[in-house]
């Protein structure tokens, strides 16, 4: 039987995961998912594709989501109450409008001197009203696309297993930033033909393939690029046909609520591979 292994939110896009046992869904995605952004003083979002020390930067949540705190190695924690109310300003994520709630100078100073580039937080505002494309339509944060993205160690074990027929080391799961991996699916790639899922008290509907960048040519440990693996093997075997590799899936949240590590993973409709 398929079960959940890990649940992993991003509060800051493009930062260190926050691992949790038990989940709170909402129709953004787990609770606090990529609802953080930094940006360029210009509003433009930063990430690990130009700014891989992203990756080091590991934000705390507490108190319910009120208080935050950044910690990276070399540098003195930074905590700031975390600001829903106050007037958004324009900010740009891959071409696209949108707004987001500045949290702060002290935020914008600590996280400028770690980047070494100027940068400011935002946080998206209760009005956030994006729609996410794909076969099930739904919402996110700040994410890429979708509101939940799925893998399983089933495809990350055939990934290293084809990096070692060309004597390259194992590559980690946190380099492909999933919210939930599955153990259990024997077959890799399970997750392209599991259209809808049901974990807990929710349910995904899918949307997508996982087409993937430079991002998983980062170290997410050491915050620096080190490709050109993975997405050389994958480009031998992942192919999509609307250009770049797959890994992994992204869905759409249909059933908000309770899921946890341990829990069954149940597949209720399947359909063919978009691959």
């Amino acid at each position: 039987m398929a079960k959940v292994a890990k649940l992993l939110s991003y509060p800051i896009k493009g930062c260190a995961p926050m691992p949790t046992h038990t989940a709170v869904l909402t129709p953004a995605g787990l609770a606090h998912d990529r609802s953080f952004m930094v940006i360029s003083e210009d509003g433009v979002f930063r990430s690990q594709r130009r700014n891989p020390r992203l990756a080091v930067i590991r934000p705390e949540l507490s108190d319910g989501g009120e208080r935050l705190t950044l910690h990276a190695p070399g540098s003195e924690p930074a905590g700031i109450d975390v600001d829903t109310s106050g007037r958004p300003r324009d900010v740009t994520l891959f071409g696209a409008p949108f707004r987001g709630i500045d949290q702060g100078d002290e935020a914008a100073a600590w996280l400028s001197d770690t980047l070494g580039a100027p940068s400011r937080l935002v946080r998206v505002p209760a009005d956030h009203d994006r729609v996410t494309d794909g076969r099930t339509p739904g919402t996110s944060g700040y994410a890429d696309s979708c509101a939940v993205h799925l893998l399983s160690r089933s495809s990350l074990d055939l990934l290293n297993e084809r990096l070692g027929e060309h004597g390259t080391p194992p590559l980690p799961m946190d380099r492909f930033r999933p919210n939930i991996v599955v153990d259990g699916w024997d077959t890799s790639h399970t997750e392209d033909r599991a259209h809808r899922i049901t974990i807990g008290d929710t349910e995904l509907g899918y949307a997508k393939l996982a087409i993937r960048c430079a991002v998983t040519m980062v170290d997410q440990r050491a915050g620096t690029r080190a490709g050109p693996e993975p997405l050389r093997t994958l480009a031998t075997y992942r192919r999509a046909a609307e250009g770049g590799v797959a890994f992994g899936t992204k869905y759409a949240v249909l059933r908000p609520g309770k899921l946890s590590a341990g829990d069954e993973v149940h597949v209720t409709s399947w359909g063919a591979s978009e691959l």
